[in-house]
């Protein structure tokens, strides 16, 4: 073993059921506030559109007030699916966090929709035209954060100048051949997307090219950490992102559910093996269970980085589960 690795969180805004949009925003800034305290390194908010269970729509109007909130975590987004904007727009907005936070902010980026097909035609995307676009974009942002050459006709203002370090994100290894052609940090969706978690981080790393921000290969990969008081209760907790993705599945656009005694009164078993499939690296249990689990998937993978959500239905016991996990020691 070595040293630790990097512990980071990864927050949807969850909309729990029997609470409101507004509750939300106000969890993610207390769960900001304590994954500060915690040491965690960065904490991360996703885009995703109509989605009732998910608040962070607005992605960098919610770190702004995140940012506010907190003196010293880094605070980016995980991500920005870059496809949905015109890039000067996102060096416009991102830039305007960086001059606010110096120092803090960083930008994932992702090329899919996050989303249904008619919000993203609501979001003027065409989705197809949009994504072969997508590496021209990413360069076309990273252009905008760079000091405005004596030339240059358009100027992101704030951006210019702000070198905002960028990530790229995925699920593929399309985007693992893009981070490491674009020499940028890589980081894997496994805790929703699980299949393509090795040879990703084995493309990522065989192919990767230095570059001006970046020297060598750094893979994060996404985990669910669900800690509970014990086993059993982690399970029961486990419960609502259970139910949640079974939603997803039947086209139920509903809040994050409340958690059940026995999660095989309300999903069949089909339902349940499909779904602890896509999340079978989700660390569920008590801490030492937990801490073991992110041990193990850590080294597993050779990882650089752990970057945990925390899908659970109270907030208090959300809070506890940050500041459990926060305390634990994981090596690669």
């Amino acid at each position: 073993m070595t040293d630790s690795i990097t512990l980071s969180i990864l927050d949807l805004a969850h909309v729990a059921s029997g609470t409101s949009v507004r509750d939300a925003l106000l969890r993610s800034q207390a769960n900001a506030i304590c994954a500060e305290q915690a040491g965690f390194k960065r904490y991360w908010l996703a885009e995703h559109h109509g989605m009732r269970a998910v608040a962070s729509a607005a992605t960098a109007v919610l770190l702004a007030s995140v940012g506010a909130v907190t003196s010293h975590i880094r605070i980016g987004a995980g991500g920005i699916m870059l496809p949905n904007h015109a890039p000067l727009v996102i060096a416009e907005q991102f830039g305007t966090l960086a001059e606010l936070y110096p120092g803090r902010v960083e930008l994932g980026l992702g090329r899919a929709p996050g989303t249904d097909l008619a919000t993203a035609k609501a979001l003027r995307r065409n989705i197809q035209a949009d994504a072969e676009r997508y590496p021209q974009d990413i360069t076309e942002l990273q252009q905008f954060f760079a000091e405005p050459t004596d030339n240059q006709q358009v100027i992101a203002v704030p951006g210019a100048g702000t070198q905002v370090p960028i990530w790229l994100l995925g699920s593929s290894l399309y985007s693992a051949q893009l981070a490491a052609h674009m020499g940028l940090p890589f980081s894997f969706a496994s805790h929703f997307a699980p299949d393509m978690l090795q040879d990703a981080i084995s493309i990522y790393r065989a192919n990767f090219r230095p570059s001006e921000q970046l020297s060598k290969p750094y893979v994060s990969a996404g985990v669910m950490a669900v800690v509970g008081d014990t086993s059993a209760h982690a399970e029961q907790l486990f419960s609502s992102v259970q139910q949640q993705f079974a939603n997803l599945r039947r086209g139920a656009n509903n809040p994050l559910p409340s958690p059940v005694e026995d999660i095989r009164l309300v999903l069949n078993e089909m339902e349940i093996r499909t779904i602890n499939s896509t999340l079978r690296y989700a660390a569920v249990g008590d801490t030492t269970q937990v801490q073991q689990h992110l041990n193990n998937f850590a080294q597993a993978f050779d990882l650089d980085e752990l970057i945990l959500s925390f899908p659970i239905y109270d907030h208090d016991t959300c809070l506890t589960a940050i500041k459990q996990t926060g305390a634990m020691h994981i090596y690669a």
